[in-house]
């Protein structure tokens, strides 16, 4: 019973948003509940003045006011000035005592009026205190422990006190008071309840709320903030830098050689490689730095205030090495690289967009050009990045079938100088721009996702060109990533090629080892269905990927193309020598014709005869041609190369 009494009569503790509610509630009535104190009071005292001593209807009165006022003025001036949780705590306790001493107060400068004038001036302190508690209660509500304490100093008093004058009429009321004030209480505890419940109710929707919102800026399989978390970051990010004129930077970091790891190992030791990458990672970054998983094996960073273009370039190269330490996951370490892109604000970039965007762009360098590496956005970025721009929205208003033409190149047995294949090679003369290189077209409409539209009309036209070719002269025509990757893609190709223009059983396609790293099961699907129609497959480029030895075994191929870096200079570099050996013994060894691409003097020529290399292409025996060249080519007596 103690300690119920003792809950009842407590503010209550350990719900701070309860706190701030009860008293953002009392702000607003405690100043009306003086208000009708006072008014009440000083009526009161008016209608005994002419019976009651100066002390008690004007004096107690002013002091009883003061105070009031005093009150009234502090829970005013508290709500205006939002107090923590600390002054809540305390204005609320403090407000429990108080209400005590000014309930005893007006209660004993009431009951010692009564003894003065007549019935009727009696009755206006029966009155008085009944009316008076009950505005008191109403206003106190919020607040339980006060407006209990005050019901029961009051109607204590009153009860015992009237119910002792021996008159019906006061011990009615006194009755009717007590009964009324219970009635009260009870819906007071009912609307506090209520109250509490709402509060708590809020409270709980509002850390839902706050929950929601953390996962939906949270990365699941790594733990770091995601994509979403990262641009609403950067905004705010950049916001800061441009007031304190601070320079910031943007990193995205892409892995390298992750998806071979994923498809050899699986997923799950795919998503643990992920989670650990994102823990070596913010064990390496400073807590100044924020990072971000965007997806997939890609990072972003935010680097406030990272210093000049050396100390962000040797902490990203740092970055690099960190990350391609190997990782211990299941029996054998794994190793993987990073790439990454750079982007500066405010030297070249203006907005959260373009700043994003030339990251994106620098890490596109890095992954084709300085792979495990890292690559700071520059003035020559921005230009060819503006190229770019031009060149993929006249790609997006090209006439494909007007503008687009194939040329070939010979691919030439060695020994016999005997053209054996032609490659078909995409041009593209812009309405637009004029001639447009394959250097630039190419990598534009791979990135825009436009190469997959380009396929069909420059397939179709080197199946026309190469329809008056004499038996065995093949053609060798490439393919991107996306048409290995899309079953729809695949079947059109399909289609085109067994129309009966030329027959496919003569016809060589080329995938790269970029297209085998997008999905290898959709690839080896896609061969299959290309090896079933007759036709031979080359993996392109070979040698400049991260698996190479891998898809070899993964792939039904039936050529080999070995990357013109093995063989430029090849006289004069005793490692691309010994590499070049390998893969001829290679190849015989898994009965692969191997072709290499890219001969453009009489050495290299020499070089690759005395290895015993079969097949080649390059300038140095002829660039590429036009269909109609073709056939004056193939009519030519061609020397082999001694």
């Amino acid at each position: 019973m103690f300690a119920l009494i003792k809950r009842l009569c407590s503010v209550p503790q350990g719900n701070s948003r309860l706190l701030a509610a009860q008293y953002k509630a009392l702000a607003r009535q405690i100043p009306l509940m003086y208000f009708i104190l006072l008014i009440n009071s000083w009526a009161l005292a008016f209608t005994h003045m002419a019976s009651s001593p100066v002390w008690m209807t004007v004096h107690i009165p002013l002091v009883l006011t003061i105070i009031s006022l005093v009150r009234a003025v502090a829970w005013r001036r508290g709500w205006q000035q939002q107090p923590d949780d600390i002054e809540v705590a305390q204005a609320l306790a403090r407000t429990n005592r108080i209400c005590c001493v000014v309930a005893v107060g007006f209660t004993v400068w009431a009951l010692a009026l009564f003894p003065y004038g007549d019935s009727y001036a009696k009755a206006h302190v029966a009155f008085y205190m009944a009316i008076t508690v009950i505005g008191c209660i109403f206003c106190l509500m919020h607040l339980r422990s006060a407006a209990l304490m005050t019901a029961v100093v009051v109607n204590v008093a009153f009860v015992a006190f009237f119910a002792s004058t021996d008159n019906p009429t006061f011990i009615a009321t006194s009755i009717n008071v007590l009964l009324v004030t219970g009635i009260m209480l009870v819906v007071l505890q009912n609307n506090y309840r209520n109250f509490t419940g709402l509060v708590n109710a809020q409270a709980r929707s509002e850390a839902l709320s706050d929950e929601n919102l953390l996962l939906a800026n949270k990365d699941s399989l790594t733990g770091l903030p995601n994509r979403r978390w990262f641009f609403n970051c950067l905004d705010t990010c950049l916001a800061e830098a441009g007031e304190g004129e601070r320079r910031l930077g943007v990193g995205i970091l892409d892995l390298d050689g992750f998806k071979p790891v994923n498809d050899l190992y699986g997923h799950s030791v795919g998503d643990r490689l992920l989670a650990e990458v994102g823990a070596r990672l913010a064990t390496l970054l400073p807590d100044t730095v924020h990072l971000a998983r965007l997806g997939g094996d890609e990072f972003a960073l935010i680097l406030p205030d990272c210093g000049d273009n050396l100390q962000v370039s040797l902490f990203a190269e740092r970055i690099c090495v960190e990350l391609s330490k190997p990782y211990l996951l299941v029996d054998v370490p794994i190793q993987v690289g990073a790439s990454m892109g750079l982007a500066t604000f405010p030297d070249l970039a203006r907005d959260a967009h373009e700043l994003f965007e030339y990251a994106d762009y620098a890490l596109y360098q890095s992954k084709h050009h300085f792979v495990g590496h890292m690559s700071l956005f520059s003035a020559v970025h921005r230009k060819q990045l503006q190229s770019a721009v031009l060149t993929e929205q006249a790609l997006r208003r090209a006439d494909l079938e007007r503008e687009f033409h194939v040329v070939f190149q010979p691919i030439v047995e060695l020994q016999t100088g005997a053209t054996v294949a032609f490659e078909a090679l995409a041009r593209w003369q812009s309405v637009e721009l004029g001639p447009v290189p394959p250097g630039q077209f190419i990598p534009v409409a791979e990135r825009s996702g436009m190469i997959n539209r380009l396929t069909l009309p420059l397939l179709g036209k080197a199946l026309q060109g190469a329809a008056a070719w004499p038996a065995p002269i093949r053609l060798s025509f490439n393919l991107s990533a996306h048409d290995c990757g899309s079953p729809e893609a695949v079947q059109a190709i399909v289609k085109l090629l067994a129309s009966g223009v030329f027959d496919p059983s003569r016809v060589d396609l080329e995938i790269t080892e970029t297209a085998t790293l997008q999905d290898l099961d959709l690839v080896q699907e896609a061969i299959a269905t290309l090896r079933a129609l007759g036709c031979g497959i080359s993996l392109d480029d070979f040698g400049t990927g991260y698996s190479s030895l891998t898809h070899l075994h993964a792939l039904a191929l039936t050529k080999l193309k070995v990357d013109r870096s093995f063989v430029a200079r090849l006289h004069e570099k005793p490692a691309s020598y010994k590499i070049v050996k390998s893969l001829l013994a290679l190849t015989q060894d898994m009965d692969l014709d191997c072709i290499f691409e890219g001969v453009e003097t009489l050495e290299e020529a020499q070089a690759l005869v005395a290895l015993g290399c079969r097949f080649v292409q390059g300038y140095y025996f002829a660039r590429p041609m036009s269909a109609g060249d073709t056939q004056s080519w193939l009519a030519l007596d061609h020397t082999s190369v001694k």
